[in-house]
């Protein structure tokens, strides 16, 4: 035994985890701690298996070959099998864990004196020694996992919300508030804006999903068969993820829930990033919890693990599924990379369960193949915004006053929708209410943020003795100083898509890292430094809004010191010449050239700071420009006239709705008024709106919390431009009838993205009569593919389609999990090509469509043989056919009834109005219905002639009870 209490290692031969050799007595010994150290008798994997000691051969994890003792090789024959006891249940039901086997046995009765042990290997029964064996193993193992929860646990138990490790910290289940979360769809990508994804996901819930709690997040939804290994949870920044992740790792270590599982590995991205050199798995996990040294290997089908890899997005690690080697040995070492793909993929582990949290943004850098199980946090719904705010401020007449004032801004009550703009919030309106004037509470985001960052400089202050000045809108010399370069590390790794940042990103913004860590111990809510778990030096703002905002006071103040326009830097303006609405101007050109919209809240925070009500509070942050040629009125009637003409020019209806939230903020709110009111007094069909006045309606429809029921684009008198504006608010609709108003394939761009959006509300959409044409459908495909996507009627009767369409419809059939269920084709010119192309979508076991219309599209009998192949396919879900008005005749309708004849034909619906049938084909249909008379109730052959003997037949089995028919036309 050492000094302070570790073991020192015995002289027989003993494994490292690193594969050198440790040396061991012949006796056992006991810790300080209470705990056994192993004999020369084998010690056990965490399987049960023997790890051999010390005269027969044995493989160490260097490949270097051991010896073990005869005794150990007494053994050998008969520790797998005979000694295996039946397991108990687990003290706790876990649904996180999928697996139905139980966690092996604790024994809690005392060991064997070793001593004893040893003296008594040659005359003890094999079995019996291997029993004390298993014993020891499940006592290693079990205090090994109480190690680790206690560890954990200490790590775990508080929240920060947004304070470092310098600052104080609350229990988090004193202020923990249960997320919605949901199931995801998929992985796929999406690139929007966190905040216009926010906007969507603030609507109210208008769909019957159902919300998973976090501990159940391994647990398969209802019309899901397989056990599930590896969760994707996805959601924007601020929105819960880590926070989750926490609660759940807590619940284990206190254990709360699922206590089936063994142990939980918490492996955050933005540690693992600075792990350059190679290790096994095994390695790697002891580098984070060097309690694993006591055991020798995970990898059984007893011990129930859950790795935890939080915030992808972060992850600056290549993740080469497709090149990594394959690596299935947990004592192998290669590199991180490797021991993550591998991992993931399933070949490291394969029973382990894994979740990974990510931003959208990054979601796609998994395979879809690696993924079980898509959720999603969906932040909070509003009764839980007003939780929180009880829960935060004690105060319940101030929590109030809080509420209310959050309902008055509908900007700032979507902003809400994110627990760390809560915070934000509280933090701000629990100092204002209490000592400002009322004027002075924010209402909008620039003026949020603006009191956010002055109120942490004064809790600063106050907490380091240092509150000399009692006005929050005076700044020392230092406080202005950390902030601006704050404010430049902000902007410089914005740039380059930087969340989190490491000693060599600080060093390439001329940031020292000694001055960093102050800035962090001084201003945490505004600069974390975290230490992983193995303590590297992380940084990061404590939300991607904070560092929007500062990187726009970095633009604000690189002008107002420098005549500097951050947005051009190799503009040819003269430095005495540009103005600050020449800023504004570049600005707003940046932000409409980005495809995903990454400047979007930069460009808002900008435009707010420019009023003089803003300026004037941030007075000691911002250099003060006397001499300027242009007054602040003159700047933002500049900014707003520009705005304005940008909102007339730009042609993506998407890009324009920010250009009204800039609007928002400098408070030029006129045209977004004006159409209020006419909105309110229902006279806007009377009225011909401009295509600026469409934004504005459009503006206001999607930042309404109503979901409509209907949008009916052609109730509004406007232009061919107005109406392509308007398309965005398709996106917040159940039901889009755009049919008839003057749209074209440019007009798809639109419309697919907003079919791509998450949590819409959209189900229907009709584009009937306009002329979209092939390319067109190509566009909107990409949106119906998309897995977000949960349209489930799509009409596009008369849109100049041609066969070249069915071959894009027919890919689109074919993707897993589609919603869309019904499809109207009718009156295009797709002839029989078009449908024998479409036929191979609807024959896919992945296509859902119910109910197809293909009125009037130029058929013949040519293309009844592959629809009558789609009725008999057991993987058809067909039940309505509508082919009126096609040149069907009677030999159509005799291959057509071939497929209705077969016993896997589920249709209950035919309509061939107006095809040219005669009684020939009537007998045919009536031949058939007697094969398979349990599916079709309705069939409408009007304006044909049956003739009496075979329309005789048809009309007999509406009354004969063998037949489902009820209906006959």
């Amino acid at each position: 035994m050492s000094l302070s209490g570790e073991r020192e290692e015995p002289t027989a031969s003993k494994m490292s985890l690193s594969g050198g050799r440790e040396e061991e007595t012949t006796a056992s010994k006991i810790s300080l701690s209470g705990e056994r150290e192993e004999s020369t008798a084998s010690k056990m994997s965490l399987s049960g298996g023997r790890e051999e000691g010390s005269t027969a051969s044995k493989m160490s994890l260097s490949g270097e070959r051991e010896e073990e003792t005869t005794a150990s090789k007494m053994t050998q024959d008969t520790s797998s099998k005979s000694v295996q006891k039946p397991r108990a249940e687990s003290p706790t039901t876990s649904l996180l864990s999928m697996k139905s086997d139980q966690p092996p046995t604790f024994s809690q009765e005392p060991l064997p004196d070793d001593n004893k042990e040893v003296e008594s290997l040659d005359s003890e029964d094999p079995l019996k020694i291997t029993h004390n064996l298993l014993d020891r193993r499940r006592q290693t193992l079990l205090t090994v996992q109480q190690d680790i929860k206690a560890k954990l646990k200490h790590k775990y138990q508080h929240i920060s919300e947004g304070i470092g490790h310098h600052g104080n910290q609350s229990l988090l289940k004193d202020i923990y508030t249960e997320l919605y979360i949901t199931e995801g769809g998929s992985g796929g990508l999406n690139n929007e804006h966190e905040v216009r994804q926010i906007e969507m996901a603030s609507k109210k819930q208008t769909t019957q999903e159902t919300p998973i709690k976090c501990n159940d997040i391994f647990k398969p939804l209802p019309e899901q068969d397989k056990p599930i290994r590896t969760v994707l949870t996805k959601g924007i920044a601020g929105i819960g993820k880590t926070v989750s992740v926490q609660k759940v790792i807590l619940d284990w270590a206190e254990g709360k829930a699922n206590q089936d599982v063994n142990f939980m590995f918490p492996l955050p991205f933005r540690d693992l990033n600075l792990k350059k050199d190679q290790y096994s798995l095994m390695q790697l996990l002891s580098h984070y919890f060097s309690e694993l040294k006591e055991i020798d290997s995970i990898e059984d089908g007893e011990t129930k693990t859950v790795f935890i890899f939080d915030g992808l997005d972060e992850c600056r690690l290549p993740l080469d599924f497709k090149n990594n080697e394959k690596c299935c040995d947990v004592t192998k070492p290669t590199s991180v990379d490797v021991l993550l793909t591998n991992l993931l993929e399933g070949n490291l582990l394969p029973s382990a369960l894994v979740w990974i949290t990510s931003r959208p943004v990054a979601a796609n850098q998994i395979p879809p193949e690696c993924v079980d199980q898509v959720t999603e946090v969906q932040g909070f719904n509003d009764p839980q915004k007003e939780e929180y705010f009880r829960k935060k401020i004690p105060d319940q007449n101030l929590a109030n006053d809080i509420i209310k004032h959050m309902k008055t801004s509908r900007s700032l009550h979507i902003m809400c929708h994110m627990p760390v703009f809560c915070w934000i919030s509280a933090t701000v309106l629990e100092m204002i209410l209490k000592e400002a004037e009322k004027d002075e509470v924010p209402k909008t985001l620039t003026q949020m943020y603006s009191h956010f960052i002055l109120i942490q400089t004064i809790v600063k202050n106050k907490k380091y003795n240092k509150a000399t000045e009692t006005n929050p809108k005076e700044l020392s010399q230092s406080d202005k100083e950390m902030i601006l370069k704050l404010a430049k590390l902000a902007f410089q790794q914005l740039q380059k898509g930087n969340l989190i940042f490491y000693e060599e990103d600080l060093r390439e913004c001329g940031l020292d890292v000694t001055e960093a860590s102050e800035y962090s111990a001084l201003c945490t809510e505004i600069f974390k430094e975290e230490s992983g778990l193995y303590q590297d030096k992380v940084y990061s703002f404590v939300h991607l809004s904070i560092q929007e905002f500062l990187a726009a006071v970095h633009a604000l103040e690189s002008f107002l010191d420098k005549k500097e326009n951050v947005f051009s830097p190799t503009s040819d303006d003269k430095e005495e010449s540009i103005q600050l609405s020449d800023l504004h101007r570049t600005a707003v050109d940046q932000a409409l050239k980005s495809e995903n919209g990454h400047l979007d809240l930069v460009l808002r925070f900008l435009l707010g700071l420019s009023l003089e009500s803003n300026q004037n509070l941030l007075r000691g942050l911002l250099t003060q420009t006397g001499n300027t040629t242009q007054t602040n009125d003159e700047t933002v009637e500049r900014t707003v006239r520009y705005l304005s003409e940008k909102i007339n020019e730009e042609s993506s209806p998407e890009r324009i709705i920010n250009l009204f939230h800039c609007l928002n903020e400098l408070g030029a709110n006129s045209l977004v008024e004006d159409m209020q009111t006419s909105l309110r007094s229902g006279t806007l069909s009377e009225t011909e709106l401009k295509p600026d006045q469409c934004s504005a309606l459009a503006y206001l429809l999607l930042m309404s919390e109503e979901v409509l029921e209907e949008f009916d684009l052609k109730t509004y008198n406007t232009s061919k431009e107005g109406y392509q504006r308007l398309l965005p608010v398709v996106k917040s609709c159940k039901r889009a009838l755009l049919d008839g108003c003057k749209l074209t394939s440019k007009s798809c761009e639109t419309l697919a993205s907003a079919l791509q959006t998450p949590n819409s509300s959209l189900r229907e959409l009709d584009l009937s009569f306009n002329d979209l044409g092939d390319r067109g459908v190509e566009l909107l495909c990409v949106g119906l593919t998309s897995p977000l996507c949960n349209i489930q009627t799509l009409v596009l009767d008369g849109c100049n389609l041609t066969y070249e369409s069915c071959e894009t419809l027919a890919s689109a059939l074919q993707i897993p999990n589609s919603s869309l269920r019904e499809l109207d084709l009718s009156y295009n010119d797709l002839e029989d090509r078009g449908v024998e192309l479409l036929c191979v979508g609807l024959t896919s076991p992945l296509c859902n469509i119910q109910t197809l219309v293909l009125g009037q599209c130029g058929l013949t009998e040519g293309c009844c043989s592959d629809l009558a192949s789609v009725l008999s396919s057991p993987n058809s879900q067909l039940k309505q056919l509508e082919l009126r008005d096609n040149d069907l005749q009677d030999s159509g309708v005799t291959l057509l009834s071939a497929g209705l004849e077969d016993p896997d034909c589920k249709l209950h619906t035919l309509g061939l109005s107006g095809c040219l049938v005669t009684e020939e084909g009537c007998t045919a249909l009536s031949s058939a219905l007697r094969s398979n008379p349990c599916h079709l109730k309705a069939l409408d052959l009007s304006y044909n002639h049956p003739g009496d003997s075979a329309g005789g037949l048809l009309s007999a089995a509406l009354v004969d009870p063998t037949y489902k028919l009820m209906k006959l036309k």
